[in-house]
């Protein structure tokens, strides 16, 4: 099978406005997510629709596309750019990896258990999750929390703890049950992919601000594979700076 990352990338960002070009020890952001992701897969892309980035992209020899400054989510984006890809290398890829970029250290491994989930023939889609520790706090509705079936699909993601522990106290419930946090990591295969991105929004997401309810609520089905490695997202300058003091 063929595989191809693509790490979408916006300039505006309500909190912190050109991320993907935040110095970091002499390297932008999306290169340095760039250079992670390019230890894991033969092929990388940047889909961005800012010229900014286009520019910072060609500097340090990457493949990037221009997209529409329109698209909802980082998979609409990544709808756009494999078609724009395709067409330009008259070449078909069978999976493409979603990989954020605002983790500048993501560990190549991740990328490699997403691959994997695609040696079952029937897997459409994957995505990654990871236990909560002792120390997380599951009841923080910025970490999205995922079930599972006994087959290895997401049966359900949502902002609040599930599922609900009835009959425990709340500062019981890591004791007695494994929490999975979801990581924001996606591989579709590609002719999913263009479905999905013409897919309404549905209640369940609405409710939950989760684009993948969308997909659930449509009937498609989300292979698991979990990790044990740390996610470092960058939302915020603050957040770069504890990052900075912590790998740096």
């Amino acid at each position: 099978m063929s595989f191809i990352g693509i790490i979408p990338a916006r300039y505006a960002s309500s909190r912190f406005p050109g991320k993907p070009l935040a110095d970091i020890n002499g390297k932008p952001m999306i290169q340095r997510v760039y250079e992670q992701a390019a230890k894991a897969l033969p092929l990388v892309y940047v889909a961005t629709d800012d010229a900014r980035i286009v520019e910072c992209v060609e500097n340090f020899n990457g493949n990037v596309v221009l997209t529409a400054t329109t698209h909802r989510s980082g998979t609409d984006r990544c709808a756009e750019a494999i078609a724009k890809i395709q067409l330009d290398r008259k070449i078909n890829f069978d999976v493409v990896i979603n990989i954020q970029g605002d983790e500048p250290f993501i560990d190549p491994l991740q990328i490699h258990q997403l691959v994997s989930c695609f040696d079952t023939p029937e897997v459409q889609i994957a995505t990654l999750i990871k236990r909560f520790s002792k120390e997380e706090d599951i009841f923080n509705p910025n970490a999205p929390k995922v079930v599972v079936s006994r087959g290895g699909e997401a049966l359900y993601f949502s902002r609040s703890p599930i599922p609900y522990l009835r009959d425990a106290e709340r500062s019981e419930w890591t004791a007695k049950h494994v929490f999975y946090k979801h990581v924001g990591l996606y591989a579709y295969r590609t002719d999913i992919l263009k479905i999905l991105s013409n897919l309404a929004p549905g209640a369940l997401e609405v409710a939950e601000s989760l684009e993948q309810l969308r997909w659930l609520e449509n009937g498609y089905h989300i292979k698991v594979a979990e990790t044990e490695c740390e996610t470092q997202a960058v939302d915020t300058p603050e957040d770069l700076a504890r990052l900075l003091r912590k790998v740096l």
